[in-house]
């Protein structure tokens, strides 16, 4: 019994699902099927979850929303006639896109998210009919039946837990269930996305619900790679992984899996496999819980990200300042502001954070506040920071791997703001400036890879 998931980019056209469909029916075990909402279909082309998202948007503002209404019922169409699909079975997908600004919404917040998972919950809907179409004993489950519960947050939810007693009434379906991504309801009905590339989350929801052994999440490449592939040409795949190191490399830019999604399959010591739609006779890469090192290359992986900012404070003898970081951390909190990492000195302190979290009058805001509490003799926000993690489970066995990858990274002129080695040991993280961000990635990659 296998819990399988596939992207937008494998359901964006009728020539697509039908590689979809193979698969599904070259193994019969795979019973639970999540699905995305359909994804580009060429270069310039625009997602549906993008044109749901400006549909939202028009209705919240009372504009005509008739051209965007017909183009994403147009994608539905095109796709289904593909499969001749009976029209019946057709136009209640598209009497819901037409009736989506009719609903009534607590307020705008879940008008979006009601809008956007629409995407992945007619996409469903519209795979279950060709699969029906096909010959497969396959029906649509949409969460609410399934029995998901979510968190009370339009556009960030969380799973509660009584969902997989839910869930687990499921484990012996005869039937083939097609699972729409992204969202479930809230106590009250209403409908709450995951964050974006939330399809992933629900994929591993659903194998731990089900108590399957293995969640198969389909993309568009055959593995995942030791580096962003449009650095370094050819890069090393990354046959396994644990989710230790998946979970530090997606913090620092790997996009290929959505890091939220690990936590369930963490809780239930489900095996991943990432594969490739395209190719899906590739084995792909396996993340589970324990692997076996290969002491040939003490890193698995080696990410960037540019999305953090730093606040940077200095103040004589702060080290000797009682309470002073619970006066900053009381602050943050009062502002619903999470921070990464806090590395400082006998005299400064930089606090690391997601700078989605901040805009320019918050930042004034905070440098006030902070400035009264504690009285700096300098404070003030940084943006061009970017952070690379270097990262592995044998590196804690080895030693050097800092002395290698400071010299290389010196080698290449590169200058270093932060350095954190994790209290794991299985990765360091680095601070550069944006500038210098892929060209460190590079330096890296060719230390530990190519030598």
């Amino acid at each position: 019994m296998k819990v399988i998931k596939f992207g937008g980019s494998s359901l964006a056209s009728s020539r697509q699902l039908q590689k979809v469909l193979s698969i599904v029916e070259a193994d019969q075990q795979r019973k639970y099927v999540i699905v995305s909402a359909p994804g580009k279909r060429f270069d310039g082309d625009t997602k549906v979850t993008d044109l749901l998202i400006q549909y939202a948007r028009q209705t919240i503002h009372h504009q005509d929303t008739q051209a965007v209404m017909n183009t994403i019922i147009d994608r539905y169409a095109e796709i289904g006639h593909g499969f001749d699909v009976p029209e019946a079975q057709l136009t209640p997908i598209f009497e819901t896109i037409r009736n989506l600004p009719k609903q009534a919404y607590a307020d705008n917040t879940y008008l979006m998210a009601a809008f956007k998972a629409h995407g992945e919950r007619l996409n469903a809907q519209l795979v279950a009919a060709v699969f029906q179409k096909s010959g497969l004993n396959a029906r649509y489950l949409d969460p609410k039946d399934a029995g998901m519960v979510v968190t009370d947050v339009p556009d960030d939810a969380q799973i509660i837990k009584s969902s997989y007693d839910q869930l687990a009434k499921w484990a012996n379906s005869e039937q083939i269930l097609v699972i729409p991504g992204f969202f479930a309801y809230n106590r009250n009905g209403q409908i709450c996305t995951f964050s974006r590339g939330g399809s992933d989350i629900t994929g591993a929801i659903i194998a731990r619900g089900v108590n399957t052994d293995r969640y198969e999440n389909f993309t568009d490449v055959d593995a995942i790679y030791a580096v962003n592939p449009s650095l370094v040409e050819k890069p090393a795949a990354i046959s396994e992984m644990t989710f230790t190191e998946m979970r530090e490399l997606s913090y620092a830019g790997f996009s290929v899996f959505h890091d939220e999604a690990l936590i369930p399959a963490i809780e239930g010591n489900i095996t991943v496999n990432v594969k490739n739609t395209n190719h899906p006779e590739a084995p792909g890469t396996l993340i589970q819980s324990t692997r076996e090192p290969n002491p040939d290359f003490p890193v698995t992986g080696i990410a960037s990200s540019s999305s953090f900012c730093s606040l940077y404070l200095r103040k004589y003898l702060l080290n000797k300042e009682v309470g002073l970081g619970r006066k900053i951390l009381t602050i943050l909190e009062n502002h619903h502001i999470s921070y990464e990492h806090m590395p400082s000195g006998i005299d400064d302190l930089t606090i690391i954070f997601d700078e989605h979290q901040l805009t320019p009058e918050l930042e004034k805001t905070l440098v006030a506040e902070i400035s009264a509490a504690i009285n700096p003799d300098e404070i003030y926000f940084t943006h061009d920071y970017s952070i690379l993690m270097l990262v592995g489970e044998n590196m804690r066995n080895r030693v050097g791997i800092m002395s290698r990858a400071a010299t290389a990274l010196a080698e290449n002129n590169i200058k270093l703001i932060m350095v954190n080695q994790g209290a794991s040991e299985i990765s360091i993280m680095f601070g550069v400036h944006d500038n210098d961000a892929d060209q460190a990635v590079v330096a890296l990659y060719h230390e530990f890879f190519k030598a």
